[in-house]
């Protein structure tokens, strides 16, 4: 079992900048690869960027390459968003998901465990 706590959302100007966080409780955390979903009012839960058990291996999706940047510390059991250079239509709730085969996947449906999420509202 994992337990995932994201925390870090809150209210900025455009062009500002963020960091999330999720903290994860489980003996088998540094087993798990880890992604940031974001969902959108209206819309569908959507892959924002995802990294491998080890770390080595990360992913974005293309509306945030370069502008966002997902880290892990295994001791600590962290996952970090950085998310710079915001823009309004990053609003969404973003949510910290586990992965249990240790590679992270653009598929929602491929999560195992999921956090309550945190509120982002860019504003411009």
């Amino acid at each position: 079992q994992v337990q995932l706590v994201e925390s870090g959302g809150g209210l900025v100007q455009a062009g500002g900048s963020l960091r999330l966080s999720c903290a994860a409780s489980g003996r088998t955390f540094s087993d798990y690869a880890m992604g940031w979903f974001r969902q959108a009012p209206g819309k569908e839960r959507e892959f924002v960027a995802g990294i491998s058990w080890s770390g080595r291996s990360t992913g974005y999706a293309d509306s945030v390459k370069g502008r966002f940047t997902i880290s892990r510390n295994k001791s600590n059991n962290l996952v970090y968003l950085q998310m710079n250079s915001l823009k309004p239509e990053d609003t969404a709730v973003y949510y910290c998901g586990a992965f249990g085969n240790g590679y992270y996947n653009r598929d929602r449906g491929a999560v195992d465990y999921w956090g309550q999420g945190t509120q982002v509202t860019v504003s411009s």
